[in-house]
């Protein structure tokens, strides 16, 4: 007579079975697809978010809507960073979608340009990057309502110069006063090698000649207020319907002036970008050597190595050649008067 079962051997018979049910169910499920790690979008910074990022997608389908992820950065890369700045606006990026607006940046392409400063409140050197990958800079000043304050154009053309970026001149509003008159005012700058525009947005005076400059570059704009920024971006692209004002002031004094950059996308050309950033006051002189000053007014720079004294600073010694340029003529009075304020930290 065979053995009963006991209910132990139920119990472990239906285990058995259940076991075998479950190893069938999981043979026939179809596999789960996984994330494609390596699936990257290629994007530019536009705006600087605290702790997040706009990244805006590049090599799109021409004439499809743009697209933008709102980005966070990899923990990894968090980890591995210094004091300098890790993502900058203007920074290329790859990034790995995760939702329908949100992406996580995975990796930064090495950066062409910069234009940077000390960090501030860090003494050990720490580079601030205010806008990654500038192709150049587009100063723009009005002929009169405001009058030209030189002392600081100068102060915009000496950024540029330390930063290493092209720059040209733009000179507004000419309709107030005359090209002549203007030419009296921006004709030194020219004279001593700068691209000088001479533009009215009232009357489209220049505004193809600023459209063709723009085009297929990353611009900062840079100038006072009431210089008709908004104005000519306005004129060089009627879409864009920019209020007046709304570009934030690159030479603000404020309370609220804001050291971060953000990129305006202008519809023609490829890659045609143009950057609102912080105060001059903010990028200002900081962290210039004195001793290299004199290599960002471009008027000094044949006369440098000819002055009696090594390491003249080209303010009071004898046999400067700086100095007697200045007496001959060659170097305008106005801007050495520059120099010299700059040299000792005056307005």
């Amino acid at each position: 007579m065979p053995p009963q079962s006991t209910d132990s051997d139920d119990d472990y018979q239906g285990y058995e079975d259940q076991a075998e049910r479950t190893y069938r169910e999981k043979r026939s499920r179809k596999p789960v697809a996984k994330r494609d790690s390596n699936v990257l979008l290629h994007g530019i910074v536009t705006r600087g978010r605290g702790h997040h990022f706009d990244v805006r997608m590049l090599d799109q389908t021409p004439g499809a809507e743009s697209t933008s992820l709102l980005c966070e950065v990899r923990g990894r890369l968090l980890q591995e960073r210094g004091k300098d700045t890790l993502v900058a606006v203007g920074d290329r990026v790859w990034v790995q979608p995760i939702a329908a607006n949100k992406g996580q940046i995975e990796r930064i392409d090495p950066r062409t340009s910069v234009l940077s400063r000390q960090h501030p409140g860090i003494e050990t050197p720490a580079e601030d990057v205010i806008l990654a990958n500038p192709d150049q800079a587009v100063i723009v000043f009005a002929a009169a309502r405001p009058e030209p304050h030189v002392r600081m154009l100068d102060r915009f053309l000496v950024v540029a110069e330390a930063n290493q970026l092209p720059v040209t001149i733009v000179a507004n509003k000419i309709d107030l006063v005359g090209l002549a008159a203007a030419e009296a005012i921006f004709g030194l700058y020219a004279h001593i090698g700068y691209q000088v525009i001479y533009a009215s947005a009232e009357q489209h005076i220049g505004i193809d000649a600023l459209r063709d400059l723009l085009a297929d570059r990353i611009s900062v704009l840079a100038g006072p207020s009431g210089v008709g920024k908004s104005s000519l971006l306005n004129a060089v692209e009627p879409d864009l319907q920019i209020k007046t004002g709304e570009l934030r002031d690159f030479m603000d004094k404020g309370k609220h002036t804001t050291r971060a950059a953000h990129l305006l996308p202008l519809p023609f050309g490829t890659n045609t970008y143009v950057a609102d950033t912080p105060g001059i006051r903010e990028l200002g002189l900081y962290d210039i050597d004195p001793s290299n000053l004199p290599f960002y007014f471009r008027e000094m720079a044949p006369f440098l190595h000819a002055c009696h004294y090594p390491g003249c600073t080209h303010d009071h010694e004898p046999d400067c050649a700086v100095l007697n340029a200045v007496a001959d003529g060659v170097i305008a009075p106005s801007r050495y008067d520059s120099y010299r304020r700059l040299l000792k930290g005056e307005e």
